[in-house]
């Protein structure tokens, strides 16, 4: 029995054993944190049922609760004694229930605690509304009356809930059409418009600098801008009437402890009952919040709204960053291993590239601030955009230098992966096409880098990992709490490098470490992880079946 122990072990098969259980904690660890991101982030979408009870806790004043009941926790009885609560001491553990309650503008908290044992007279009303505003967050409340313009409704169409409901939903989509109309005119015509009066400012006094500006110029510089003014005062004129139509209509809530807030229908995003929502129903709110958060821009200090800019600053930047990393990592592995003569030299390049690896990532922030923001950016803005000085172009942090610093954070694993690719090729291969009269230039071309390819795609697999969750050194060189204007757009000159973005990292961290209303933030904090880990995975996938591609095409040479 132990001569077979021993060779058992000998053969190596309890190192396999071993290996598989660690690959098998690995997976199942990676799909317990998916899981937990996935139900803690998702079933924040979901429109859950809104109560309304009464809460009499001794030493407080009779209190109206409407609101979602997000938590429940267990208290032990000495801990509320020690809080103040007079409770009864004979009762070991009480249960705590976290409310979600809104109504800012009434409560000014939008969470509460409260002791399930004195909540009385609990129900669930159909004709409670969940009002989500642009401003102020959510509204729980019933309507009581609507107010078109300066004609309020008859007396008895309110005592129909229905009724009244429909109306509001009615006027409700008429108000998001003229919303639509004035988000197109303000992100499109007025910044497009904007922007022509900005350039044509700038060429003014860059020609005035540089001692052109004649009198013909002048003139034609005053009619350009008068033209643009024309037209800017157009489209003022379009939004002062859509937003004479947008502000005329507003509703009237009935809220908690019979208070009224007056909801101009222009600062509402949605509005649904939740207790007289079907399945269906339900399954069109929760659909509705869920591309509203993929697709559109945060609102109340990124704690409500979406997303989108920071999806769309995060896929940029890595974009552009493996576009920088790339021909540099590859051309610095190729000089390594086919150009450089081998010896102590190149052992000590070897090792720096290996201990960059390991430097702190704040560190390469620190270093791009000064390199590229401002030595860099200072000079091309000296060279180039003297006009617009002293605001600066590209002398200050940007999406260009953020990429750039993440492009010099990974370039040493670029380097490493593309020089082991290198280093599999067989010399026979390199001789081989010596031999047939190519040159070392077009044997490395035609030859070696497709073969290394797969290497090459790898180690920028391993970049975009890395690149794609990094924040600290975003927070020196472009990553900003809020930039709702896509770094990409319809305004000339269409790719704007030296402009700030968001991030899905910092979006997390100023969420989760920076918000007010930590209880608010908490879903989305685990909603952004989710998608964050799914951007970083699609890249990846992306880079891999381009990988496993350029493997067969070499294969086949």
């Amino acid at each position: 029995m132990r001569q077979k122990l021993r060779k058992w072990s000998r053969a190596g098969t309890p190192w396999i054993w071993i290996n598989a259980g660690a690959v098998a904690i690995s997976i199942v660890m990676v799909l317990g944190l998916l899981g937990v991101l996935a139900v803690n982030g998702l079933r924040h979408f979901w429109p859950n049922e809104v109560s309304q009870g009464r809460y009499l806790a001794p030493g407080f004043k009779p209190t109206e609760l409407i609101g979602e009941l997000t938590r429940t926790e267990w208290v032990a009885a000495e801990v509320l004694i020690a809080s103040g609560l007079r409770v009864d001491p004979a009762q070991e553990r009480y249960r705590r229930d976290l409310w979600k309650l809104g109504n800012r503008d009434l409560n000014g908290i939008d969470f509460a605690w409260v002791l399930a044992d004195f909540v009385e007279e609990v129900s669930a009303p159909e004709s409670i509304a969940v009002f989500e505003r642009k401003q102020g967050g959510v509204l729980y409340g019933a309507i009581s009356s609507l107010e078109l313009g300066e004609e309020l409704d008859p007396a008895d169409a309110l005592t129909d809930d229905q009724f009244l409901w429909a109306q509001f939903q009615s006027r409700l989509e008429e108000v998001r059409e003229l919303d639509k109309q004035i988000q197109s005119i303000q992100s499109e015509q007025l910044a497009r418009a904007n922007s022509d009066l900005e350039r044509l400012r700038l060429r003014e006094r860059a020609a005035m600098l540089e001692g052109e500006l004649s009198p013909s110029l002048t003139q034609q510089f005053s009619a350009q801008r008068l033209e643009i003014q024309v037209e800017l005062a157009n489209l003022q004129h379009q939004l002062n009437q859509l937003y004479a139509q947008i502000e005329r209509d507003s509703v009237l809530v009935r809220a908690s402890n019979a208070g009224e807030v007056l909801i101009p229908l222009a600062e509402i995003v949605r509005a649904y009952q939740p207790n007289n929502l079907t399945l269906a129903g339900k399954l069109s709110v929760y659909s509705q919040r869920l591309w509203e958060f993929l697709t559109a821009e945060p609102r109340a200090g990124n704690t409500e709204g979406g997303v989108y800019p920071a999806i769309f600053g995060t896929v940029v930047m890595v974009l552009l960053m493996s576009l920088f990393v790339t021909p540099f990592g590859v051309i610095a592995a190729v000089y390594l291993r086919e150009y450089a003569k081998q010896g102590m030299t190149t052992r000590i390049i070897r090792v720096a590239v290996n201990n960059l690896a390991g430097v702190p990532s704040v560190v390469y922030g620190v270093f791009g601030l000064g390199l590229f923001v401002y030595l860099i950016g200072g000079e091309i803005d000296q060279l180039f955009y003297a006009e617009a000085l002293p605001a600066p172009t590209f002398g200050t942090p940007g999406l260009l230098w953020a990429s750039l610093t993440l492009a010099l954070l990974t370039v040493p694993v670029v380097i490493v992966a593309t020089e082991e690719g290198l280093t599999r090729i067989p010399r026979s291969v390199r001789e081989g096409s010596l031999a047939l009269g190519a040159t070392k230039f077009e044997t490395i071309w035609r030859v070696i880098l497709p073969m290394a390819s797969p290497a090459m795609m790898t180690g920028l697999i391993l970049a975009i990992a890395r690149a794609a969750g990094e924040v600290a050194p975003l927070m020196l060189v472009g990553v900003v709490k809020l930039a709702p204007s896509l770094p990409v757009n319809g305004i000339y000159p269409y790719v704007h490098l030296d402009q700030q973005f968001m991030h899905l990292g910092f979006h997390i961290y100023d969420v989760g470490f920076q918000s007010s209303n930590v209880e608010a933030a908490r879903p989305l904090v685990f909603a952004t992880a989710l998608l964050l880990v799914s951007v970083i995975a699609i890249l990846n996938l992306t880079a891999a079946v381009l990988r496993n591609r350029l493997r067969e095409n070499s294969r086949s040479l």
